[in-house]
């Protein structure tokens, strides 16, 4: 029966957004740590608050499994004299391993044999290994930001206070961070502070509870979901729902208490996001809605504390709210004195980027950029896009953004509405964020989609040109998500768009301003935002090899790359496509390295070179005809017609004719057949064993 072991780190409360990771992280570090010291245990368990990280692991062995070590030693031929005596190669190794030569074994390895000496290496016990485990263990744990504290030279989250460590119930003893290793643990920090010995995790579970701590998150988070519930109905409402914000303050809090709160009706006519955020993002409370999903002039607030006046905890988080609603109501009636339009002037004071010019210059840029689009696709629109560009940044030098950041755009359309701006311009204005994340939603009409690109252009296109490309430390103008939101668009809504001509037009608006030359500005964009697309088709279920084939012939509309990759997709699956990939094989192969050229059918003199040429210019008319229409599988389907043809071909004539007209004639056969396989894809990238 294995044994059980509990650690509990206590700190300083620790950000609610660090503890899910790094609970993940200190149940890998101790599986990986007992792997690799042959420690045999069972489940892992962790558990946390703000207060405590804590890991248990059950059924673990006593010790280390014991292991033979094999050290090979000089080939058998070497070992041993012709009279089957030891040699001093056999001698000297067995003395080495400290050993008799009648001690060694022969093996077998490779096509040879050799001596070996095998020593079996007794396990140690699991306890003693503990104490240097442990400490590496914390010491591992990563945090999106650590510190030092006092005179100690480790980083952590936050000051650790106390560790507890425990196996089969006997303190491990190490020291970390000037902390000794114990038996004792702390309750909640206000209403039970006091120390608590512990035995195992059964009394520890007990005590800490008694303790007014709920160690487990999930035992926290249904208390926290049945607590807000509970109070929403007191008042005839329902709670908002916000997954992220309930996961926010399950690990805000180590006792939870739901009480429910309440602020003047008048701050409802204040925009309905103005107001939420106020609530979830500067104060972590929950809204309340009725029946019809409108808001309720009350919140739900999430105590770590209950106290004998619970009423003067709610009167507090009363104040506070009211004060921030104030606030907003202030910049709101501030901001709404002259119109909305006005504001754009101001946007001139603003720096986007020291190099790349003020944020109303890059209105500028993007707007010819978004009407670029529109005259492409829906030149009907072209006023209302050259109108909504315009305003779309306008209120980031509103009050009510600078207070609430997160809502620029929604105050943007809000604005907007109450300027007397036509409605689509007003949802465009919000609208040309979108995708602001992975799995956010996409613009709702065309204006959006256009700004939205034209705005994603820009900035990828601007600080490519000015060296400023995203690494692994950091990507401060968010260009991946920007790529993304850029090929989402132009996927989720069709739109068949050449990337290398919206990108020349940002170049060429961008003029004067970029520090890299223009070519290489582009073969740059143009690689990021290839590998950003082949990422999302490839997450998405695409045959990576198919991705690559069809990729690698040219990808520069993204849209019509797609169709290309969906119908080679469905065509790898016909009996008849493994066929199809030889022959292209063969002639590539064949063909490699000719320029190609025009061929002479006058010097096409066998029957299969003849029926060869006249089949090419049939598919390629066919071929034409289907891509134009965008009819892709068809015209997939026309290039298996060239599979008999070509295999006549190499079994009636040498490709290689002594002839040099004839060769150079029959390789630009070849090279043209080439180069229609690759109007579809390099099928020399794909799998066909």
């Amino acid at each position: 029966m294995g044994k059980e072991l509990l650690l509990e780190i206590g700190a300083e409360e620790i950000p609610a957004g660090f503890i899910l990771k790094a609970l993940e992280e200190m149940a890998l570090l101790i599986q990986s740590e007992l792997h690799a010291n042959r420690i045999a245990h069972g489940e892992v368990r962790t558990l946390g608050t703000p207060r405590r990280l804590v890991l248990l692991v059950d059924d673990v062995a006593e010790k280390q499994e014991d292991v033979e070590r094999e050290k090979l030693g000089p080939p058998l031929q070497m070992a041993f004299d012709e009279k089957g005596k030891p040699t001093k190669a056999a001698i000297g190794f067995a003395k080495g391993q400290g050993l008799g030569v009648e001690d060694l074994k022969i093996v077998k390895r490779g096509k040879g044999e050799y001596l070996c000496a095998v020593k079996k290496e007794e396990g140690k016990l699991s306890f003693t290994l503990l104490t240097e485990i442990l400490p590496r263990v914390i010491g591992s744990i990563s945090f999106p930001k650590s510190m030092r504290w006092g005179t100690v030279k480790i980083r952590f989250a936050r000051p650790i206070h106390w560790i507890l460590a425990l196996f089969d119930g006997q303190v491990i003893p190490f020291r970390f961070g000037g902390i000794e290793s114990g038996n004792r643990s702390y309750g909640h920090r206000f209403m039970s502070p006091h120390a608590l010995e512990v035995r195992d995790f059964q009394t520890y579970e007990r005590q800490i509870k008694g303790a007014f701590v709920i160690v487990d998150p999930q035992e926290r988070r249904k208390m926290i979901e049945e607590g807000i519930a509970k109070a929403a109905k007191e008042v005839s409402g329902r709670v908002l729902s916000n997954q992220d914000l309930l996961e926010e303050v399950t690990h805000l809090v180590e006792y939870p208490t739901a009480i429910v709160g309440t602020f003047e009706r008048e701050f409802l006519n204040l925009p309905r996001e103005v107001v939420i955020e106020a609530m979830e993002e500067h104060q972590r409370y929950f809204p309340l809605v009725d029946e019809k999903g409108k808001l309720m002039p009350y919140f739900v607030c999430v105590c770590n504390t209950r106290t004998p006046d619970m009423e003067t905890v709610k009167k507090g988080n009363e104040r506070v709210l009211k004060a921030r609603l104030s606030d907003a109501k202030f910049f709101f009636e501030e901001d709404t004195k002259e119109p909305f339009d006005r504001k754009v002037e101001a946007l001139k004071g603003v720096i986007f980027q020291a190099q790349l010019g003020t944020s109303y210059e890059k209105v500028l840029r993007f707007k010819k950029l978004a009407l670029y689009l529109t005259r492409k696709f829906q030149p009907d629109l072209e006023e209302k896009v050259e109108r909504a560009a315009m305003l779309c940044k306008a209120d980031l030098v509103t009050g009510m953004v600078g207070e609430f950041p997160t809502l620029q755009g929604v105050v943007g359309r809000e604005y907007g509405l109450i300027s007397g701006e036509d409605e689509e311009v007003a949802i465009a204005i919000f609208e040309h964020y979108l995708p602001a994340f992975a799995g956010d939603r996409l613009p709702s009409g065309p204006i959006g989609d256009f700004i939205s690109i034209g705005d994603k252009v820009d900035t990828i296109v601007g600080c490519f040109g000015i060296g400023l490309m995203p690494t692994g430390a950091g990507d401060p103008f968010a260009l991946r998500r920007g790529a993304l939101g850029i090929i989402r668009i132009l996927m989720g809504k069709g739109y068949f768009l050449p990337l290398g001509e919206i990108i020349d037009k940002s170049l060429e608006l961008l003029q004067g301003k970029l520090t890299i030359p223009s070519d290489q500005t582009k073969e740059a964009v143009s690689d990021f935002l290839r590998s950003r697309f082949q990422n999302l088709l490839i997450s998405e279920g695409y045959p990576f090899d198919v991705v690559e084939a069809v990729m690698s012939a040219h990808f520069d509309d993204l849209v019509e790359c797609r169709c290309r990759i969906e119908a080679m997709t469905h065509l790898k699956a016909r009996e008849e496509f493994l066929a199809l990939a030889t022959s292209f094989k063969r002639v590539t192969h064949i063909a490699r390295g000719f320029s190609g050229g025009e061929v002479n059918a006058s010097l096409l003199q066998h029957p299969s070179e003849k029926a060869l040429f006249e089949r090419y210019l049939r598919v390629k008319r066919e071929m034409e005809k289907n891509m134009e229409e965008k009819a892709y599988e068809r015209a997939f389907m026309e290039l298996m017609k060239l599979k008999g043809p070509i295999d006549d071909l190499f079994e009636s004539v040498l490709i290689m004719d002594e002839t040099k007209e004839k060769r150079e004639n029959r390789l630009a056969l070849l090279g043209n057949i080439t180069a229609l396989f690759f109007r579809i894809a390099d099928f020399s990238k794909l799998v066909t064993e």
